[in-house]
C-alpha cells in the first residue's frame, strides 16, 4: 500500500509540470533547452561603466522566470567596480564571459574593471524584489541601476 501510494505521488508530482504549461503559454516552445532556451531569452541594454558617464538609460523591469543577457562596458577612464550582492542572490546566473573565457559561478557580490573592456552575464531572473547595482561609495543616482523582479 505505502509504495502504490509513493508511485501515485511520484506520478502526479512529474505530471504537475506538463499540467502548468499545457496552456499555450510561450512556454510550451522552450524545447529542449527549457528555461534557456532562445525563446524564453531577452537581451537587456548594456551597463556602462566610465567615470561621470551614467550606468544605464533606464531602470530595469524583470520578469521571474525569465533568461536574460546583458553586457557590462567599461572604458578604462577609472577603476570601477559594480556591486549588487542582493540584485546577484535573486538570480541564477548561467555565466559570465570574459574575453571569449566562460565562468560559471555558483554567486557573485561585484565586478571590478581596471581596464578597459566587456563582461557579458546571462541569468535566470529568481526572487521578485527591489535591488540596485552600484558603484561602490558613489551617491548619484546615475551611478547606481535600478532593478525590479516582478
Amino acid at each position: 500500500m505505502i509504495r502504490q501510494t509513493a508511485a501515485f505521488a511520484a506520478a502526479a508530482a512529474m505530471a504537475l509540470p506538463l499540467a502548468a504549461t499545457a496552456d499555450g503559454s510561450p512556454r510550451d516552445e522552450w524545447g529542449r533547452a527549457g528555461i534557456l532556451s532562445s525563446s524564453n531569452r531577452v537581451d537587456l541594454p548594456p551597463i556602462t561603466l566610465s567615470s561621470g558617464m551614467p550606468l544605464a538609460e533606464a531602470p530595469w523591469t524583470l520578469t521571474s522566470g525569465t533568461y536574460y543577457e546583458f553586457d557590462i562596458e567599461g572604458d578604462g577612464s577609472a577603476e570601477l567596480a559594480l556591486e549588487g550582492a542582493g540584485f546577484f542572490r535573486a538570480i541564477w546566473i548561467n555565466e559570465v564571459v570574459i574575453n571569449d573565457l566562460e565562468v560559471r559561478p555558483i554567486g557573485m557580490d561585484s565586478i571590478e574593471f581596471d581596464d578597459a573592456g566587456t563582461m557579458s552575464i546571462s541569468f535566470v531572473a529568481v526572487k521578485p524584489g527591489a535591488y540596485t547595482l552600484a558603484i561602490p561609495g558613489s551617491t548619484g543616482e546615475t551611478q547606481r541601476l535600478e532593478i525590479t523582479i516582478e
